[in-house]
Order: C-alpha cells, then structure tokens, then sequence
C-alpha cells in the first residue's frame, strides 16, 4: 500500500431529511413529521455508531441538500467530510463514492442510515473480513443490504439490480460471482422501513438505555 493511502474510510449514505419525502412507507401509521423525524434519529444513530467505531475517517454522502442542519450536527460529532451523492441511480451513486474513496484508502466501508443494528461490533466484523476476502456484504432481511465493502470493485457489480426490491442481494450476489470476486456474508440485519420495524428500533434504543446504566 503507497505510503500516501489511508487503511480504512467509513462512507454513510443518507438523504437530506424532508416531510413526505423520507420514510415514506411509514406512512400513514406515523405522519409525515413523524416519518422524518425518525429519519434524522436514525441518520444520527447510525453516523454515532460509525464514529464510535474508532477506527478509520468517516464521510457523509447526501441526497439533496449537503448543507442542511441535521449534516451540521453530523460534522459537529466528528465525521470529516459531507458531499453530494454523485449519479444516476443508487449503483451509480455506491461506485462513484466507494471507487472515490478507494483512491485513497486500502478498504471502504458504505452502510446505508436505516440500520440500528449496525453497530461497532458489526463494523469490525466487516473489516476482519476484508482482510481474507475483497468484498463484504451485510444481508438485509427484506433482501437488500445494509453494509458493502470492498478493497476491490467493478462498476458491473452494481449495475441491472433492482434497488428497492427483495432481489437486491440475490442479484449482487450473481454479479459478484461474474465479476470473479469473492466475498463473505456477514450476519442478517434489519432495516427499519415499515411499520413493523419499529418494533426492532426500540429493541435496539431499549437496550442502549440498558448498556448506558449498567457501565
């Protein structure tokens, strides 16, 4: 590795947080203020995670308005760098932040804001396993993911997959094995994106509680 490149660089991708514009399938269970206010606490939760992680930089990749508030707050707990998702469509936008991000450091880490169960833990999972395999991949159980990382990619490995569907993972997997590359699977997480899935998010921030009055 040149002496001028960094180990690692955790990437957070979230969306500027706006009413009826985020967590749109909460609705109409919560309102639409509702919807992105959960939207924000988990964008928090998840950049707080990542910086508790402790190990390597941390840059925010945005949808929509880099310059707002809630990024205001992410730049004050320690993330190093905000800039604006760059492409067509979610594939698009992964290569160019993680091929970006590649230039300078060994291994990249991307992980979307909707996964509470993403914690240091889970993060060094990933990066142990950079260390036998080039690629990562943190199954969701709506069967997208919720964290890809890689030492190595291709643009073909995030191009014809249906975000947004319960094809993602399945799909990625079949293009990772075309493009050669080998990778490990990490454990089934859950994204919070349905009603149903508040369930698991106060799980998570009962227990944070917990921990918090226990040490």
């Amino acid at each position: 590795m040149p002496a001028d490149r960094k180990s690692l660089l955790l990437i957070q991708f979230t969306r500027a947080p706006r009413a009826g514009g985020v967590k749109t399938r909460m609705m109409p269970y919560l309102s639409a203020v509702q919807a992105c206010e959960l939207h924000c606490e988990l964008t928090l939760w998840t950049c707080r995670q990542l910086l508790e992680y402790g190990f390597g930089d941390v840059e925010l990749f945005v949808a929509g308005d880099p310059m707002h508030e809630l990024f205001g707050q992410c730049s004050a707990m320690g993330v190093s760098r905000v800039s604006r998702q760059q492409g067509t469509d979610l594939g698009q936008r992964m290569y160019n932040a993680m091929q970006q991000g590649l230039a300078q450091y060994a291994s990249v880490v991307l992980v979307g804001s909707d996964c509470p169960g993403i914690d240091p833990a889970y993060l060094a999972q990933a990066v142990v396993a950079l260390g036998t395999a080039p690629v990562v991949v943190g199954p969701s159980t709506d069967g997208g993911y919720v964290l890809f990382g890689a030492r190595v990619i291709t643009p073909d490995i995030f191009q014809g997959i249906p975000w947004g569907t319960d094809q993602v993972y399945t799909k990625t997997r079949v293009a990772l094995t075309r493009a050669e590359l080998d990778w490990v699977e990490l454990p089934w997480l859950t994204d919070i994106d349905s009603p149903t899935d508040l369930l698991v998010w106060e799980a998570v921030k009962r227990k944070a509680i917990t921990d918090a009055a226990t040490t």
